[in-house]
């Protein structure tokens, strides 16, 4: 009599652990397609805990790019990032170079104006004129305002 191996397949069991925490092995994650950081949503049914996966926002999808697109959505990336950390250094992006940030989502489409070099100039130059005290004010109501204007122009 000839014997032969069954294999048999075992339910991982899991524990609940401290503040009722399950973790849920590996070989179902990877099943489910599911990772760290996403959502569940627990429920009973006939006595059984069900975990549901869940997406709060729906992933957009990636606007196709050309390649001449990818390579200046590089340089807009490195631009938007030195702005971010010294604005008073940083060259703004190129009108070409905001269209495509936009169309990539780095930016706000009606933001593409304030990421231009012609705007960024002109944030360079506050901060020059603010750091050197060229400001004036401040002004307690418009006609302040409309007064201290008046008398530059004399």
């Amino acid at each position: 009599m000839q014997r032969t191996k069954k294999r048999l397949s075992l339910t991982p069991l899991v524990r609940l652990g401290p503040k009722n925490q399950v973790t849920i092995p590996k070989s179902i994650a990877i099943s489910l397609q599911i990772e760290v950081g996403d959502v569940l949503e627990p429920s009973v049914k006939n006595g059984k805990v069900i975990f549901t996966p869940k997406r709060l926002v729906e992933k957009a999808p990636a606007p196709k790019l050309t390649t001449r697109e990818q390579i200046l959505l590089v340089s807009a990336k490195k631009k938007i990032l030195a702005i971010n950390k010294n604005i008073r250094t940083a060259k703004g992006l190129t009108e070409t170079e905001t269209k495509v940030a936009a169309k990539a989502g780095l930016i706000d489409p009606e933001q593409c104006w304030w990421w231009k070099e012609k705007w960024q100039k002109g944030e360079r130059e506050s901060a020059t004129d603010f750091e050197n005290g060229r400001v004036s004010g401040p002004f307690h109501n418009s006609e302040e305002l409309l007064t201290h204007l008046r008398s530059l122009k004399a």
